[in-house]
């Protein structure tokens, strides 16, 4: 149930004012490919897919692109490195997980942006001009990358731990 609440709360994110790049998209998917059900896999693609189009037609009126569905497959592929940590969750592995995210992300969506837009020369000049230019989004992406998988990761761990504490709590004889 949990995992439906981040991509909820991660699509609801991308229609309010937040600085941009940073959201909890990546850390929705790979919270949902770690503790969703695998059968369900397909609903925050669906869902995250869904909201992409109504922001690009609707909302920010921009033409509709073949680097969609580079970053829909990139939605898939992160849900996928998700589900490598449903057995073996660490902090190292989320952490490393959610670095692969934003790394990916940064790589992968800019490298669709310079191919499929007119925006920079479609020369290696023009490529790591396109990168360049994405820095400032690259940090504040990783930064909510970071931010929002400890967060989702973090949050059932320290309910848990809490519980365990108040049931201990609760539990020790008092003296007469």
């Amino acid at each position: 149930m949990l995992a439906y609440i981040f991509v909820l709360f991660a699509v609801a994110v991308r229609f309010m004012p937040h600085p941009l790049a940073f959201t909890p998209v990546m850390a929705a998917l790979l919270y949902f490919g770690a503790r969703g059900p695998r059968r369900q896999l397909w609903a925050p693609l669906a869902l995250l897919a869904a909201s992409d189009v109504v922001l690009t037609k609707i909302v920010y009126a921009y033409p509709f692109s073949w680097d969609h569905f580079v970053t829909w497959a990139w939605y898939a592929a992160i849900l996928w490195l998700g589900t490598s940590l449903r057995d073996h969750t660490s902090v190292l592995r989320v952490a490393a997980a959610a670095l692969t995210g934003s790394v990916s992300f940064f790589v992968v969506s800019n490298l669709a942006v310079w191919a499929s837009w007119n925006m920079y020369p479609k020369t290696l000049s023009g490529l790591m001009t396109c990168y360049t230019a994405a820095l400032p989004y690259f940090r504040r992406g990783f930064e909510g990358d970071m931010l929002f998988t400890a967060a989702m990761f973090g949050l059932p761990v320290a309910v848990s731990a809490i519980v365990r504490w108040m049931d201990g709590a609760n539990s020790t004889p008092t003296a007469a």
